[in-house]
């Protein structure tokens, strides 16, 4: 691995070579199920962005391939940006949610009305023909005039303008480290539909499901902000190298605007952000450029952390490909931008003035975001702690390796939030919508933690090394789908060979705790009770008087089957019997449940047991 840092025209050259060496898959041609379907849509866009008022012009032509077996005789799009008008459904459960997001609480419904994010669709046609459409809030509804026949393609153009909001949530204007623009869901988005139907879902708070496709997207702007985000560049002979040059190459009068040309294949989002301070290096890797794009006038010590922050990019990636799968772009692009940290297509919107720790902390998870949803595309509003908690899972192992932080468990703080929201007695099941947590800390703790957790878990139960081979299987699988919970567990089910319809069932699907004790140590026989709802099998250490010390393995009987272990394996434990007796060969001195800490076990203070003499 070699180090470069370039000039935004040499950079400019090197993506666009790189784009034609992109990923090839093509989620049209998924044959692996023969049950299995999704649907494509290609986007052509054509924006103009007024940097002064920050209202942007767009015409929109999208082909929409209907491989599922129904007939439709609706769409619908999401405008993601009337979310940020006073009285919107964002707002108004903002105000109204016990624990608001510190960067939301009330400040939509202060916003006056050139503050305020709107996208307003002017005209929209049905292969040529217009069609009727109604706007209803975040949700734009479509009549179509004739139904998109199974395996049948049509085409919509679309005119609309837009207005960028003011900096709240994810994307706006003017963050508060000064970046002009964040444009994350800042178009008319085509809502998936699937074997569950619609998600035309209201954008409320949390994240999304996009469909399948290719971008071609050209951005009309002032001549001195620099564009970076998702996709590769298309015509860097005419954007020059730096602003000024080009200017002058192309004979631009004083005003005038650049026009900058992106595709991005094979994904099911775009975003971008602009700046006309954009310091942008490059880091080449073997087939990978690294894209760094941050504001040149920030604090020293914030530009050298940036800097630093390329190397340890790099170290990140090749973690995530070796331990998941290849990544199957060729480029991927961290940029200062947004309200903390978020994922996108190809790149990722962090702010930038942090110190290094937190900033190499937040590029790992969002980075570990291009594995699990941005090609691994879960249902994020369904079933994120598939999306929060698997990134969570890889990003704290990868962090421990990269910065040789050298933790046995790199998962404590996970294990923490958990044990702190089941306390406090606000514990919801992650089979909620993720809009319809009681509370955000109850959401946080569920995405990211507990779905850390299932993971965590996955290796008590059936193994470290199994469980490392469940995750590229899952991903070799399902990489440019949608997967689902099933998915996942059944993956794990053939690659251990147990079964596992309990775990997934009991973990994500009820607040059932876990708590085990160990009730008597009598001579030779110890009997352990369950104390809490939900079984698990039983890792157990015994110390003998001679100072010998012996692993015992109990498996729970509804998995019918065992992980591999060195361990004294024992008959299984039904889940019915609240208490399990088995005997050793020697006299006891001391009993401990779980000694690798990995369970989540609740109550704790009954695990370990030293025996009366």
């Amino acid at each position: 691995m070699k180090k470069t840092i370039l000039t935004a025209f040499s950079f400019l050259i090197l993506i666009s070579c790189a784009q034609k060496k992109a990923v090839t898959f093509n989620p049209k041609q998924v044959k692996s199920n023969p049950h299995y379907w999704q649907q494509h849509v290609d986007y052509t866009m054509d924006i103009d962005m007024n940097v002064e008022n920050y209202q942007y012009q767009g015409k929109q032509k999208i082909v929409y391939t209907n491989n599922s077996p129904d007939d439709l005789d609706k769409v619908f799009y999401h405008l993601f940006f009337n979310a940020f008008q006073p009285d919107s459904e964002m707002d108004t459960r903002s105000r109204n949610i016990a624990d608001p997001d510190r960067r939301v609480k009330d400040r939509i419904s202060k916003l006056s009305p050139s503050e305020i994010g709107y996208i307003k669709v002017k005209s929209l046609k049905q292969n040529g023909k217009i069609v009727a459409h109604k706007t209803v809030g975040t949700i734009l509804r479509v009549t179509l005039n004739e139904p998109i026949k199974a395996g049948e393609s049509v085409t919509f153009d679309m005119v609309f303008e837009a207005q960028v909001p003011v900096q709240i949530r994810r994307s706006g204007r003017n963050n508060k480290e000064g970046v002009a623009l964040s444009m994350a869901q800042w178009y008319p988005k085509i809502a998936a539909y699937d074997i569950e139907g619609w998600h035309a879902d209201a954008y409320i708070g949390r994240e999304f499901l996009g469909v399948w496709g290719d971008f071609d997207v050209t951005i009309h702007i002032d001549k001195n902000y620099m564009i970076g985000g998702s996709g590769y560049l298309q015509n860097p002979q005419e954007i020059g190298h730096g602003y000024e040059d080009a200017s002058k190459k192309l004979k631009l009068p004083k005003g005038e605007k650049l026009s900058w040309h992106f595709k991005a294949p094979n994904v099911h989002d775009f975003t971008w952000a602009a700046d006309p301070e954009y310091q942008h290096d490059i880091y080449k890797m073997d087939g990978i450029d690294l894209h760094f794009l941050y504001k040149k006038n920030m604090k020293e010590e914030y530009l050298q952390n940036w800097k630093d922050l390329q190397p340890k990019t790099a170290e990140l990636m090749n973690y995530f490909s070796k331990h998941i799968g290849e990544y199957p772009y060729k480029q991927y692009s961290v940029i200062q931008g947004g309200d903390g940290g978020m994922e996108y297509a190809m790149c990722t919107l962090i702010t930038g003035e942090r110190k290094f720790e937190s900033l190499f902390g937040v590029t790992s998870h969002e980075l570990a975001h291009k594995w699990f949803q941005f090609v691994l595309a879960t249902n994020e509003s369904k079933h994120p702690w598939m999306d929060e908690g698997f990134t969570s899972y890889i990003s704290d192992k990868a962090e421990n390796e990269v910065l040789k932080i050298q933790k046995e468990n790199p998962h404590t703080s996970a294990y923490r939030f958990y044990f702190s929201v089941v306390k406090r007695g606000i514990e919801e099941s992650l089979a909620k919508h993720a809009d319809r947590y009681h509370k955000n800390r109850a959401y946080s703790m569920a995405s990211y933690s507990k779905g850390n957790l299932f993971l965590t878990q996955l290796e008590y139960i059936i193994g470290k090394e199994n469980t490392a081979k469940t995750l590229k299987k899952y991903y070799q699988d399902f990489k440019f789908k949608h997967p689902t919970p099933n998915d996942i567990m059944r993956t794990a089910e053939k690659v251990s060979g147990v079964q596992l319809d309990w775990y997934l069932s009991e973990w994500t699907q009820t607040t059932n705790t876990i708590d085990y004790g160990i009730q008597t140590i009598v001579n030779k026989s110890i009997t352990l009770e369950r104390i809490g709802k939900m079984p698990m099998p039983i890792d157990v250490s015994v110390i003998y008087i001679d100072g010998t010390s012996e692993e015992f393995y109990i498996p729970l009987r509804m998995m019918l089957g065992e992980k591999p272990t060195s361990a004294t394996v024992l008959e299984n434990w039904a889940w019915t019997h609240p208490t399990y007796t088995f005997k050793t060969s020697k006299s006891i001195k001391s009993v401990e449940i779980d000694t690798s800490q990995m369970m989540a076990d609740v109550d704790r203070k009954n695990n370990f047991v030293e025996a009366v003499e």
